[in-house]
């Protein structure tokens, strides 16, 4: 088990390095619009969502309705409806963890426990179980901090949100790294610029998921001979 921990706990390093940044900048934007620790620490244990949580900042200063709360949470993480399917066979057999690692399923964490493993299927669910856990800590440590940073500094927040696209690169070169087969790596790019360039910034995401799941279904074929090179 503790060979197990410390593997779990490596392979999370860089989502560690990412997530405290990204949690402390949203725990001080939240802290600077007038949301304590209290809250920073009840939403990324949670909510635990990432991106959606620095755009709830602007819902709650602005007032938003439910109605407009709910549209705006179901666009922004509606990628997650994508790539969760692909987890269903992996998860199946993990009983009681089974809740937590759906809802402890971020884009950083998918890319890790997604990563072929030759392991045995518990060792593989504890796994997938820990990696979900070390990310969630590290996310809740960041955001804490930053709010009470907050509450000690002000200082303009312009930009702070750009540390979330960072992380997405940083997760992306890795998985680029990490693999010989960088087709699947390649159609998401082309499909999300493609889907970019036509319906543009605002509305292009779930066009682009729906074109990759399309390009992985119907071409999985041509996905499985990159991995057999």
């Amino acid at each position: 088990m503790k060979k197990l921990i410390k593997s779990s706990f490596i392979k999370t390093l860089p989502v560690m390095a990412g997530y405290l940044v990204l949690g402390f900048g949203f725990g001080i934007i939240l802290e600077n619009n007038g949301y304590g620790v209290l809250w920073a620490l009840a939403m990324s244990a949670f909510i635990y969502a990432g991106s959606m949580q620095y755009v709830a900042v602007g819902l709650l200063t602005a007032g938003a309705s439910l109605i407009t709360t709910a549209l705006t949470t179901f666009m922004v993480n509606a990628r997650h409806l994508f790539y969760g399917i692909t987890m269903i066979e992996p998860y199946k057999k993990s009983g009681k963890l089974k809740p937590y690692l759906i809802f402890a399923l971020t884009d950083e964490t998918y890319c890790l426990v997604c990563q072929k493993s030759e392991m045995a299927k518990k060792e593989y669910l504890t796994q997938s179980f820990l990696i979900s856990l070390f990310n969630h800590i590290y996310w809740i440590s960041g955001s804490v901090l930053g709010a009470l940073f907050g509450t000690l500094v002000s200082f303009n927040t312009a930009g702070v949100d750009f540390a979330m696209t960072a992380l997405f690169i940083t997760v992306f070169v890795e998985q680029w790294k990490s693999t010989k087969n960088h087709i699947p790596a390649i159609a998401g790019v082309v499909f999300s610029v493609i889907c970019l360039l036509i319906f543009g910034k605002d509305t292009f995401l779930i066009p682009s998921m729906i074109c990759i799941s399309l390009f992985f279904t119907l071409g999985k074929s041509v996905v499985e001979k990159g991995d057999a090179k």
